[in-house]
């Protein structure tokens, strides 16, 4: 098979991507081979390959071909798109991948009076997001300085090199740390899956619409819980009624016992203790609530 014929990934070499993407992609059956430098990973079952790269270089290496698709943020996704112009027009986001959430957000110091977007012209905005931040400005017709920075935007205003910040925020403690406040949100962000608009015509494009698949049923079932449960049949309208939202659920009937039922039903999400003994007072026992491990429709 030659290279090409392989399809290619590339990823975040290190950084907060990197564990939970290579989690992701051994749930959808995928197991690699690192080489010895560790900037490559042969795929050993299916014919998919990692490249392991700089997060800011994978769109990039998307749009010129050198690799099929790429899991990165969508802030490093949509940063690209806006500054590369028609060269990154063509990128699109195939899924969200559910890990990795933060927002790329303003913040002003704690001291500093804020009611508008409005209130920021003039002043020297510190980011690593000039494209986004650019946007932004515009959509809101606001005349300000952008300072671009490669990092530690945070401390930006306590150096004097800007006024204000806009940077990724996660728990938010490091803006306190420096006596920052947010105000406004840009994006909500999240690591993606991200490639062409369209699909490659040869093997590639069909080992992409397997991997899709195999991504939805992980993503689907990553936070869903399988209830199982008895119930009497007077008493599975009310049962039924508090069941977390999902699928309808299979009925199967209980040996021996005419009037019982075996309900089993697909949660999305967790099934609190609170569902649980609500679920039980509407007439429901032997209750169990069971991870999902693996779900192809």
């Amino acid at each position: 098979m030659k290279p090409r014929d392989r399809l290619r990934i590339a990823m975040q070499k290190s950084g907060r991507l990197t564990e939970p993407a290579l989690e992701l992609l051994n749930r959808c059956g995928l197991s690699f081979r690192q080489s010895r430098d560790k900037l490559f990973c042969f795929g050993e079952g299916e014919p998919v390959d990692l490249l392991l790269v700089r997060d800011d270089d994978i769109p990039g290496l998307i749009a010129q071909g050198v690799c099929d698709l790429g899991i990165v943020g969508r802030n490093v996704l949509n940063e690209f798109k806006g500054i590369a112009g028609d060269g990154g027009a063509a990128l699109t986001e195939w899924r969200s991948l559910g890990f990795g959430r933060c927002r790329l957000s303003v913040a002003v110091p704690h001291d500093m009076a804020y009611n508008a977007p409005t209130d920021l012209s003039g002043l020297r905005i510190a980011t690593s997001y000039p494209g986004l931040l650019g946007a932004w400005l515009r959509e809101n017709s606001v005349d300000a300085s952008v300072i671009t920075l490669a990092g530690s935007v945070e401390i930006a205003p306590k150096l004097g090199t800007a006024d204000v910040i806009c940077d990724l925020v996660q728990s938010g403690g490091t803006l306190v740390a420096n006596q920052l406040r947010e105000t406004d949100v840009l994006l909500q962000s999240e690591a993606v899956l991200a490639g062409p608009q369209s699909l490659p015509t040869d093997e590639r494009g069909d080992m992409v619409e397997l991997l899709l698949k195999r991504l939805d049923g992980v993503i689907q079932v990553r936070e869903s819980r399988l209830l199982l449960l008895q119930t009497s049949r007077t008493t599975l309208d009310a049962v039924t009624r508090l069941l977390p939202g999902g699928p309808q659920p299979t009925l199967l009937p209980v040996a021996g016992q005419p009037d019982q039922l075996m309900l089993q039903a697909l949660c999305a999400g967790e099934v609190s203790w609170r569902q649980l003994e609500e679920i039980k007072k509407a007439g429901a026992r032997e209750m169990f609530v069971l991870p999902v491990e693996k779900m192809l429709a």
